[in-house]
């Protein structure tokens, strides 16, 4: 059997941190045995689902390294094989056709509640003759669920869940409009993509026990499911944007790379041993569902940070300065250019030490595309100590805006007078000094 896994998302919004975290898993099982990745994007909501929310996906995964084996599939093009299956369902009388109207439905549930009992359809066209429905109503398709045992789902993750049949209803396979439902969609794609295993949220494990019966009543074989606990914020709460960023865009725009949120997001409920610090190949080397803990985890954003700040010290000098300069670019007091480039390469050894964040780094570099001398207001000049306050007033009188001549890590080399010499313990340099 060919692993065969795939990544899900609706594209209503950012690709949020627990969806990368699914695709990357998804991505490394199906890399350590051999098989195949896949992308879907579920977009049969046509009135929430975005272009851009699209492009996010896309350039989401790229920035993160994740990449597929096959052509993306797009779920609102399969409209039709959605409505051949439910065709199929009816014509063996495992679904119906369902006649209610929204004040029916309505009225079910709240005699449902009324008398201490779950809300939902009661099957009053389960059985029902579709002759008995006024010409030309409209109807939902709705598959008839059993009624008697239970299911059962054994999760690579969660292990053997059960649930009672007789606490499912009917499930909803075609609107009254014709459209397919999303749990009805998902089976149908599923199955012919040949997606040996679905790996997901464990907020889906519910949607679970209905899409085995669609599966049961197509005489398919099911995947394995494997449900992944979700990630909380530091304080245990659901992750919302008061903890933080929680779309892989805001980690990207705020400066960490790829490699370190990746490290990380693997991290966050797995686990192998003392292994903190894992490049690509090791992942896959290593990654497999039997590491995955059953409870959920919690985004800290401090060690992230210091995670992301060990990558970076190791992180290839001229990488990290084309990164910078895409991020001064945005800056109007900075002039980028070749001058500037060459600059930051020279000190970025250094540099690098210092920061754990590529928006720390852009910050710290800045200096050098700026025109010199510099220049501050009078409520920023009161705050230097008295050194750098001589040193700031002796440049402005001593140094032309071209004095900056070259850099190395260690030292800044001035063009001044001999006599310009604040006492402080910058080192100023002369071209007509002695070597």
């Amino acid at each position: 059997m060919t692993v065969r896994t795939r990544f899900a998302p609706s594209p209503t919004g950012l690709l949020h941190i627990g969806n990368a975290r699914a695709a990357l898993f998804n991505f490394l099982f199906a890399r350590h045995h051999g098989g195949q990745f896949l992308l879907r994007i579920e977009d049969t909501d046509r009135e929430r689902s975005t272009q851009r929310a699209v492009d996010v996906i896309f350039e989401g995964l790229a920035w993160m390294g994740i990449t597929t084996d096959e052509d993306p599939v797009f779920q609102s093009t399969r409209q039709d094989r959605h409505t051949e299956v439910a065709q199929e369902l009816l014509a063996k009388g495992l679904a119906y056709r369902c006649f209610c109207t929204a004040d029916e439905l309505k009225q079910m549930r709240e005699d449902a509640i009324a008398n201490g009992k779950p809300p939902r359809y009661n099957g009053m066209w389960r059985d029902r003759d579709p002759s008995e429905a006024p010409a030309g109503a409209p109807f939902a398709v709705r598959l008839k669920a059993p009624r008697d045992g239970e299911t059962v789902i054994t999760d690579l993750v969660q292990g053997e869940v059960r649930v009672a049949n007789a606490e499912m209803d009917d499930l909803i396979i075609l609107r009254s409009d014709g459209t397919p439902t999303y749990l009805h969609a998902v089976v149908c794609d599923d199955h012919d993509m040949a997606i040996t295993h679905v790996i997901r949220g464990d907020d889906h494990l519910t949607n679970t026990f209905r899409q085995a019966m669609i599966y049961r009543a197509m005489g398919w074989d099911l995947p394995h499911f494997a449900h992944l606990p979700l990630i909380h914020g530091p304080d245990g709460a659901k992750l919302s944007k008061r903890h933080g960023a929680q779309s892989v865009v805001e980690f990207r725009d705020e400066g960490f790379l790829p490699e370190a949120l990746c490290n990380y997001l693997l991290r966050l409920g797995w686990g192998h041993g003392d292994a903190e610090i894992l490049n690509r190949e090791e992942q896959i080397r290593l990654f497999d569902l039997d590491g995955v803990g059953r409870s959920p985890s919690r985004m800290d954003y401090v060690k992230l940070t210091h995670l992301n700040g060990v990558y970076m010290r190791e992180a290839d000098d001229a990488r990290l300065t084309d990164d910078v300069l895409d991020r001064l670019k945005e800056r109007e007091d900075i002039t980028v250019d070749d001058t500037l480039r060459a600059r930051l390469l020279t000190l970025m050894p250094g540099l690098k030490e210092r920061a754990k964040m590529l928006t720390e780094l852009a910050d710290s570099a800045a200096f050098l595309g700026r025109a010199l001398p510099f220049t501050y207001d009078a409520k920023r000049r009161s705050s230097f100590p008295m050194k750098a306050r001589t040193f700031y007033a002796v440049s402005l009188r001593h140094s032309p805006s071209s004095n900056l001549l070259t850099l190395r890590p260690s030292t800044v080399r001035y063009a001044s007078s001999p006599r310009a010499r604040p006492s402080s313990s910058v080192r100023w340099h002369s071209p007509c000094a002695r070597p």
